[in-house]
């Protein structure tokens, strides 16, 4: 059986709990299966990329890590 949430796709969100507590943002992915959420511009990691033909450089890219729904709540507006 599927999982339900209350927060979809696009959705703006506040952040209740962690290192980014306080901070707003849109969903841009729900991932039902880890019980997760991305949000832009939160929980930033660096991630090591290798050179490839979009990037040619490689080196480090920052890229948002999945937060735990019940550390998020929908905001109106």
């Amino acid at each position: 059986m599927a999982k339900k949430f209350k927060i979809k796709k696009g959705d703006q969100v506040q952040i209740i709990a962690g290192d980014d507590k306080g901070k707003t943002g849109e969903v841009l992915q729900v991932l039902p299966k880890k019980d997760a959420v991305i949000v832009a511009g939160c929980k930033l990691a660096k991630k090591a990329v290798k050179p490839s033909e979009q990037n040619k450089e490689g080196g480090f890219v920052n890229k948002e890590m999945p937060i735990h729904v019940s550390n998020v709540k929908k905001v109106e507006g």
